[in-house]
């Protein structure tokens, strides 16, 4: 399986990563067409160093979210045990990205932790 994001969208979400660094972010991906193309910032966020948490309850009614992404402020793309218990509540495919917020330091993971690649369209 490879699922695909835009350019744009990684590069946004590069730069989202370095702007709260230290902290980690969180947000939820839209796809369309099969194209992961628009990131929306989880609602009512707490962004702290080591995890990030947002109320549930304030997601919009929204089908073509079909995936998450969060910043990890450390060198590991690994998902965490809170991470992999996250992934299980949202389905889908699941975006880490690891310091130096890097392109070499994106992962996507199922959401049981299986690594999944990623292509990269413009």
């Amino acid at each position: 399986m490879e699922v695909m994001i835009r350019k744009e969208l990684l590069e946004y979400l590069l730069e989202l990563s370095r702007d709260f660094y230290p902290n980690e972010f969180a947000g939820f991906l839209r796809e369309r067409n099969g194209v992961f193309e628009e990131v929306l910032l989880a609602p009512n966020p707490h962004f702290g160093s080591r995890a990030a948490f947002f109320d549930t309850w304030m997601l919009p009614m929204d089908e073509s979210i079909k995936g998450t992404v969060h910043s990890h402020p450390s060198p590991s793309p690994v998902p965490s045990k809170a991470d992999l218990h996250f992934f299980s509540k949202f389905g889908g495919v699941h975006f880490i990205i690891a310091y130096p917020f890097e392109p070499f330091s994106v992962k996507a993971y199922l959401s049981d932790g299986t690594p999944v690649r990623f292509k990269v369209v413009p």
